[in-house]
């Protein structure tokens, strides 16, 4: 069955509050899971400040909800403090595998269910052995990704390789092709307004009706592919 992750990074814009929302509107739009970011830009008075108890707050609202829940982890101390609330799922960014491969793999030593972002990895061999708890999304680190930019887009996704798509596209066309091609996870980035410039990824979101447009079509897609058509 196919997944949407609704990634809502720092859209929130530092406004915290405001956190509550995209996740209820995630919800309505129809997303599996919603996705935040635990370690970047996360100082004290710095716009993604997520101490423990908003984390927890975070979580319970989730689970008021009804939605799954994910965090993107950018640095150790960030671990640490997520593994605090035994969580059933982490994202390893493609930055990490770049950057910190180290805590790439000391995530994947909790032996959670962990989807990993390829943007930034340049070798042909991924990067961890492929297992039932490792979820691989192929993307591209260009925000906004232009239809210039993909190159070797898969012709197929499957869940003994690439698994799904990590979109940094403007629109949802692109996320329905990797459907087409058996994609089984979409991420997709999540805002309420994409005219906002407080965080570059804004303009490359989607909108609850955008999302919610990808969806039911996606869902319908893979119905479709699943009864051979």
């Amino acid at each position: 069955m196919i997944k949407f992750i609704a990634e809502c990074g720092l859209n929130h814009n530092g406004n915290h509050d405001l956190i509550f929302e995209l996740i209820r509107q995630a919800k309505l739009s129809g997303a599996d899971i919603v996705k935040f970011q635990l370690g970047w830009r996360d100082k004290k008075n710095e716009i993604n400040s997520l101490d423990e108890k908003r984390i927890k707050k975070i979580i319970n609202y989730c689970k008021y909800i009804q939605i799954d829940h994910m965090f993107s982890v950018l640095k150790e101390s960030s671990l640490k403090q997520l593994m605090k609330t035994n969580p059933v799922r982490i994202k390893i960014a493609s930055r990490t595998l770049k950057e910190d491969f180290n805590l790439a793999k000391k995530i994947i030593s909790k032996k959670k269910e962990t989807y990993i972002s390829l943007g930034m990895w340049e070798n042909k061999k991924l990067p961890f052995k492929k297992n039932s708890k490792i979820k691989y999304l192929w993307c591209i680190s260009k925000y906004p990704t232009l239809t210039s930019d993909i190159k070797n887009f898969p012709k197929f996704f499957s869940s003994k390789t690439i698994d799904g798509y990590s979109d940094h596209t403007l629109g949802i066309e692109t996320c329905l092709i990797a459907i087409s091609r058996g994609a089984n996870i979409i991420e997709k980035h999540f805002t309420l307004d994409k005219s906002d410039t407080t965080i570059r990824d804004h303009v490359l979101s989607a909108t609850p009706s955008e999302f919610l447009k990808m969806v039911e079509i996606g869902r319908e897609i893979n119905r479709q592919i699943k009864f051979g058509v």
